[in-house]
């Protein structure tokens, strides 16, 4: 099965322009995600620049940017300000914020208020029931449970997506995303959830274009063929360590 197989929505995760724009372009690619963190890790300092700078380009497919305010108050009307810069544009809250005082009432009001949010940082059951509780009245909004840092616990992350999908009829404009992936296989696995989508770190979607389907006696050749490759460009001999072990007696 390829890439091209699947239903779900497959969204770019990242924060690097060119990444972005690349990956934009791309037939496979449904909408876009980045964050404060990949921001800091790719050098943007300006973050309103960079968004308008991206949004110059990317206008049809949905992107989420978010807030980077502890405060509610702060939270909100950097909320309603990302709103302006585009109609495809979803605004990501987190579940609570530093001190665990939960997002929900905020959420819930920006919801109200016709913001498109992108309810982030959500690992429990509990969290989606209140925000499945909180979007019902909702536009559009998109539900960010972060499967991979579950199965960092050693946690299977499935039985908790495959709730979070039925938790989530209740609010009928919100669309579970399957996120902090870590390796190509939670692509098909967040399809086999049920989510609608699923949001993909740059490195690993290149990834998942180059061997999704690939024959596996192939890469087996391909591996072997990058071995010897790697062994010659290091210039590893064993017989070089024997006569460097004789010539030390």
């Amino acid at each position: 099965m390829t890439l091209r197989d699947l239903s779900i929505n497959i969204y770019a995760d990242g924060a690097d322009k060119k990444g972005m724009l690349e990956l934009y372009g791309n037939s496979l690619i449904s909408g876009l995600t980045t964050n404060p963190t990949l921001m800091r890790k790719a050098g943007v300092e300006d973050f309103e620049a960079f968004a308008r700078d991206i949004l110059e380009t990317i206008r049809d497919k949905p992107i989420s940017f978010e807030v980077f305010s502890d405060e509610f108050e702060q939270m909100r009307r950097q909320a309603l300000k990302i709103r302006t810069w585009g109609p495809n544009v979803f605004v990501k809250i987190p579940i609570m914020n530093s001190g665990r005082e939960s997002s929900l009432p905020l959420i819930r009001e920006l919801a109200q208020e016709g913001v498109q949010v992108n309810v982030t940082a959500v690992l429990t059951i509990e969290q989606v029931r209140g925000v499945s509780e909180a979007l019902q009245a909702a536009p559009p909004a998109v539900v960010s449970v972060f499967a991979g840092r579950i199965a960092d616990t050693g946690r299977d992350p499935a039985p908790i997506l495959r709730a979070a999908r039925g938790l989530l009829e209740r609010a009928p404009r919100a669309q579970l995303l399957w996120a902090s992936v870590r390796e190509v296989l939670n692509i098909f696995q967040a399809q086999e959830c049920g989510c609608h989508i699923v949001t993909v770190p740059h490195e690993i979607l290149h990834k998942a274009i180059d061997l999704c389907g690939a024959d596996l006696e192939d890469l087996s050749l391909r591996t072997v063929r990058t071995f010897a490759q790697d062994a010659r460009a290091a210039g590893l001999s064993l017989d070089t360590v024997t006569e460097t072990a004789d010539a030390s007696r």
